[in-house]
């Protein structure tokens, strides 16, 4: 029988600034740096998943991408969606898409760092 993986266990945004999208995980989203992070990137300390930005992986130009991720959906738990969508507006942060309902609770769309699109949910 072939090996099978278990399903994600780290996540990492690929960005041009990795202190400026540190600096706005922590500000808006209230991330908390995780003790060691590689000299490349900043971990948080996330769970069940660690969570990061980085920098850019050799190669990637994300010059050319009019929305980094693209295709890519980024779900993060929050005790509190309604509260967090409206933080979020008041602070200026783009909503993608507005807050509805959903299986998993209220969840709205945001654009992250860089352009990247998150999508908050729960509460």
């Amino acid at each position: 029988m072939p090996i099978a993986i278990d399903g994600p266990d780290f996540i990492a945004l690929q960005v041009h600034d990795v202190e400026a999208a540190a600096s706005f995980c922590e500000r808006h989203l209230g991330l908390r740096r995780a003790a060691v992070s590689p000299p490349h990137a900043v971990v948080f300390d996330t769970r069940p998943i660690p969570f990061a930005v980085r920098a850019l992986l050799p190669g990637v130009d994300l010059a050319d991408s009019a929305r980094p991720g693209l295709g890519v959906v980024l779900w993060f738990r929050t005790p509190d969606a309604r509260r967090l969508h409206d933080q979020l507006a008041d602070a200026g942060i783009t909503i993608v898409e507005p807050l509805t309902d959903s299986p998993f609770g209220p969840k709205f769309s945001f654009e992250g760092p860089e352009g990247y699109t998150l999508t908050a949910h729960g509460g």
